[in-house]
């Protein structure tokens, strides 16, 4: 559809033209917005007649994407000062430009508050010369900008508007950080007008703290607070970076008043809330028996966490580390890369219990070491001394189901002798399993030195029965002879 022109909407008789007294040049008018076009905001002014705007004179530039946006809408009031009227039309503008400036537009400027446009010429003691329309006027330093200004220099040559803040015949003072902060506080309360919680808005990461990442929406700040950020515990440059547009969700709007009794507006944003929650899909991230890569987030008395993907941390605790361990720590560091099994999946407390995965095995495998069978005859590690007996590592199944006690009874040696000499840490052992439950495997070497005997004492006989000669005596004499 072709762009309708101001003289179009004329030739149309869509636009009315005055018929009341002629405004002057100057005059300051005011009226609500009765249409817009493609390249025009026309008002119903308040003694009746019509009067429009350029809409390039309405634009303004979105601070997040760099667009131009126009935020004036049908029934909204507005004031402008009349640049022309010829035939009826009526042209208004905001801001008075360079060549539209008389002696009387400067007074009728300081009166309502209209920017001019003026020229920066030099740099004085305090301050800046500023040109307009040939009258010179002055800018403090501490008015030309909204911020610290370290170098006035780099202004001189530009032209920028400014407030009239003083007039006192050929005395002008001006202010360009007057006309900032009005435009700022203007931005906002258009941004806060159109937000709502729930909704989704697009900004610019303006801060980074420990706490957080401060989003600009538009001249207004928001805060997207750690815990929102995202579904893993990182640090919030670890998400986004300074000057990141981001789609975000509004989560709250609070107005507080501070300690000095002024009015603010916090709003809290959301990261997270548009990110899909990783427990959705934790069958496939994390399948009981699966081996998975994982990193070590976080350390605690109990165990450590590890992050087995996005989103999704699992407690691998500390019995699963060995006997001899005491601190977590003293195993695992923050930041280590680890190989471990999925044991269980609890998804409606969103947590995954892990164990170390089995000696051989690679990312994706399912880890399939055989549970510890009752009568089996089996190879240990000794990891520790107890009053009770000897802690050992059943061989090739790590953590707390691999672990388990010979009792001082089935340890096979006399009453008395010192077992940390006889099974110092790391000694191999053979042991039979006497019990195998939950958390809880019984060994004995004494059972498999007998069942060893005894299995000798067997095939002894078989051997002597097939050549019809052999005693129990000739046994006992046979196994010295091999000593």
């Amino acid at each position: 559809m072709a762009k309708e022109s101001f003289a179009d909407l004329f030739s149309r008789g869509e636009v009315v033209i005055a018929k009341a007294k002629t405004l002057r040049n100057g005059d300051e008018a005011e009226g609500l917005v009765a249409y817009i076009s493609s390249d025009a905001v026309f008002l119903d002014l308040d003694d009746k007649q019509q009067a429009f705007f350029e809409r390039i004179d309405l634009e303004v530039q979105d601070p997040i994407t760099g667009e131009k946006t126009l935020p004036v809408k049908l029934g909204d009031r507005l004031k402008g000062f009349v640049m022309s009227s010829e035939n009826g039309q009526i042209k208004l503008k905001k801001r008075l430009g360079k060549g539209e400036v008389s002696t009387e537009h400067l007074q009728l400027a300081f009166e309502s508050g209209v920017a001019v446009e003026g020229k920066v010429t030099g740099v004085n003691k305090g301050g800046v010369d500023v040109d307009i329309a040939g009258i010179r006027a002055f800018c403090p330093i501490s008015q030309l900008e909204d911020h610290r200004i370290d170098d006035a220099n780099a202004y001189v040559g530009r032209n920028l508007p400014f407030v009239i803040t003083k007039l006192e015949g050929r005395n002008v003072v001006v202010s360009r950080r007057t006309l900032l902060e009005r435009e700022a506080k203007d931005a906002r309360e258009r941004t806060l007008a159109g937000l709502a919680i729930g909704t989704i808005v697009k900004g610019r990461v303006s801060q980074l703290r420990d706490f957080g990442a401060f989003v600009d929406l538009g001249g207004i700040e928001g805060l997207v607070p750690l815990r929102e950020l995202s579904h893993d515990r990182l640090r919030p440059e670890d998400v986004v970076q300074l000057g990141d547009v981001l789609e975000v969700q509004i989560k709250d709007i609070a107005k507080k008043t501070d300690a000095k009794g002024r009015e603010k507006t916090e709003i809290t944003l959301s990261l997270k809330a548009l990110a899909k929650d990783p427990w959705e899909n934790i069958e496939v991230i994390a399948p009981i028996g699966k081996v998975v890569a994982g990193t070590v987030t976080r350390t605690a008395d109990f165990g450590a966490f590890v992050r087995i993907g996005s989103g999704i941390e699992g407690l691998l605790h500390i019995s699963e580390l060995g006997a001899r361990v005491k601190r977590t720590e003293d195993a695992l560091a923050i930041g280590q890369n680890l190989l471990v099994k999925v044991q269980s999946v609890d998804t409606s407390k969103k947590r995954v219990s892990l164990a170390l995965a089995s000696d051989g095995l690679a990312v994706g495998a399912i880890d399939t070491t055989k549970a510890v069978v009752v009568g089996s005859i089996v190879k240990a590690v000794v990891e520790k001394i107890e009053s009770y007996g000897v802690v050992v590592q059943l061989a090739g199944v790590k953590g707390r189901s691999g672990r388990g006690t010979i009792p001082n009874a089935e340890t096979n040696t006399r009453p008395g002798t010192d077992l940390r000499k006889e099974f110092p840490q790391g000694k191999e052992i053979t042991a039979k399993v006497l019990e195998a439950s939950e958390g809880r495997v019984r060994l004995s070497i004494k059972a498999a030195l007998d069942d060893a005997e005894r299995a000798d004492f067997d095939n002894f006989r078989a051997t002597s029965n097939a050549s019809g000669m052999g005693t129990f005596g000739d046994l006992l004499k046979s196994k010295l002879a091999k000593k």
